[in-house]
């Protein structure tokens, strides 16, 4: 490919299958895409201008904002480059197991401007993974007891 369209990475973010979303400093959505209104059923409209809260589920939201100050105020985060697995939130109050990595957004100035995510729904990997070792598990114990 010689050249890429104009639009190239609009299109990339835009029509990725994973949730891409940016929030800014105050941690309020500034983007979300079409895996985003997929993968939590949240269109687009309902999500933007509002904060992470949509997303995180109560339990975990003093920890996270707590992370998120820290990261705005000049902290580093493990999540650039490791995969953060934690439930989310859909839109209708259930909650899923996503796994996602951080991308800091800076301004032209350099300062921070906010956090970009990119999250998959692995709920079906994660019950996999459970039915698995609960057979590890039951495998183990007959062979325990002799049979």
């Amino acid at each position: 490919m010689d050249s890429l369209p104009t639009d190239f990475y609009q299109d990339l973010v835009e029509n990725a299958p994973d949730a891409i979303l940016f929030a800014d400093r105050e941690g309020i959505i500034r983007l979300w895409n079409t895996g985003a209104e997929r993968i939590f059923g949240v269109p687009r409209e309902r999500a933007l201008g509002r904060t992470l809260d949509l997303i995180i589920p109560e339990k975990l939201r003093a920890r996270h904002w707590e992370g998120y100050r820290r990261v705005m105020n000049g902290a580093t985060s493990r999540y650039s480059t490791q995969l953060l697995k934690v439930p989310a939130l859909k839109g209708d109050g259930s909650q899923f197991s996503s796994e996602f990595s951080i991308v800091p957004i800076r301004d032209e100035n350099g300062s921070l401007a906010g956090i970009a995510a990119i999250l998959r729904d692995v709920s079906a990997q994660w019950q996999r993974e459970r039915e698995l070792k609960a057979k590890v598990e039951e495998l183990s114990q007959r062979a325990e007891r002799g049979g």
